[in-house]
Formats: C-alpha cells, sequence, structure tokens
C-alpha cells in the first residue's frame, strides 16, 4: 500500500512539473503592448478639446503631487466623462488590462479624459512599464492605494467612472477580462452617465 501511496505522489509530481514547462514557454503573465504607435496615438487624437489634449501632451508620464494634485486635475476636466485606472507595475491584473487602455484611449480620447492612478510602486519600475506599455495619458502618483477618497477601493487594480460633471458613476474593482468589457462600462458609466 505504501508502495502504491508513493508511486501516485510521485505520478503527481512529474505532472506538476510537465504543466508547469508547457505553460511557462509563452510568457503568458506578460501580454503583448497594442499595435497603435506613439505617432498614430497624436494623429488620431489631433483636435482634441483643450482639456483632453493637455492629457495627451503629457501621455506616458508620472506626475508628482498625490491626491491634491489629481484633485485639481480632475476640476480641469469638467464637461467631460472621465476614466480613471489605478495601476502598479508589479500588479498582474493591471498588466493584464493595460493593452485594452492603451487602445481605448487613443479610439475614446477625444470625449473621454483617461487619467491613471499609479499606487504603491517604485517610480523606475513604473517608468520601464509605461516605456512598454505606452498610454496617451499621465498617471499621477500615490504613496498607497487609496481607500476612503473613492469608496471601497481593496487593491488594484480598479477603474473609477465619472459622469461629466465630475460625478462618481461606477468604482470596478479588478482587472478586466476584455476590452469589450472594459469598453462597455465606458460608455454604460462615464459617457451614457451624460446623456
Amino acid at each position: 500500500m505504501r508502495r502504491l501511496v508513493f508511486a501516485v505522489i510521485g505520478l503527481g509530481l512529474v505532472a506538476v512539473v510537465v504543466i508547469g514547462l508547457t505553460q511557462s514557454k509563452g510568457d503568458n503573465d506578460t501580454p503583448h503592448s497594442t499595435t497603435i504607435s506613439a505617432a498614430e496615438a497624436r494623429e488620431q487624437l489631433a483636435g482634441s478639446p483643450p482639456p483632453l489634449a493637455a492629457l495627451h501632451a503629457q501621455a506616458n508620464q508620472l506626475l508628482e503631487g498625490g491626491d491634491k494634485a489629481f484633485q485639481a486635475r480632475m476640476k480641469t476636466l469638467r464637461g467631460h466623462p472621465v476614466v480613471v485606472n489605478g495601476w502598479a507595475s508589479w500588479c498582474g491584473p493591471c498588466r493584464a488590462e493595460f493593452p485594452f487602455l492603451q487602445e481605448l484611449s487613443v479610439t475614446d480620447g477625444k470625449r473621454v479624459a483617461f487619467l491613471g492612478l499609479n499606487a504603491e510602486d517604485n517610480r523606475g519600475d513604473a517608468r520601464t512599464f509605461l516605456k512598454r506599455f505606452q498610454v496617451s495619458y499621465p498617471s499621477y502618483v500615490l504613496p498607497r492605494i487609496p481607500t476612503d477618497d473613492f469608496g471601497a477601493i481593496r487593491g488594484l487594480p480598479f477603474m473609477l467612472f465619472y459622469d461629466a460633471a465630475g460625478e462618481l458613476q461606477y468604482v470596478h474593482q479588478g482587472g478586466y477580462a476584455s476590452k469589450e468589457q472594459l469598453a462597455s462600462d465606458i460608455q454604460r458609466y462615464a459617457v451614457r452617465a451624460d446623456a
């Protein structure tokens, strides 16, 4: 009986090793960046309203000033729906959804403002991450994940959807599994909220 138990355990370990080796070949944890180049993004976003154009001019930058600077920027965006992404370079689900943000911030960037909140991250790692996953908007650096200011946020990633009046309409906790799901929530909670 003991031999049978050890044989079953041994086969289980072999199966785990084989599965692990076959899954690690494709770099499954790191998604590929969008195919929209920085030049294409600038071309598609040309002619954006001034408050949105100011965001695009700071594309891919990490901005200091924390929550106070973020709130001041939000005031300048009144009149436009806003989508805010909370992220960090070390966050796997953040990496998985970033290509969706890359694309949607360009396709919707003339009518919807996009902002990032980079929380609890090493600035060097965050800058390296943004070199790989370039976005058409800046991110404000926060020393910690916000909890009180935006509702019941429990970790990263999160998405905040504001209407054009600056009212928070929806908090999505966790990553998006598809670009279509994120696009649907942008339409539902940011754009339609203004209708």
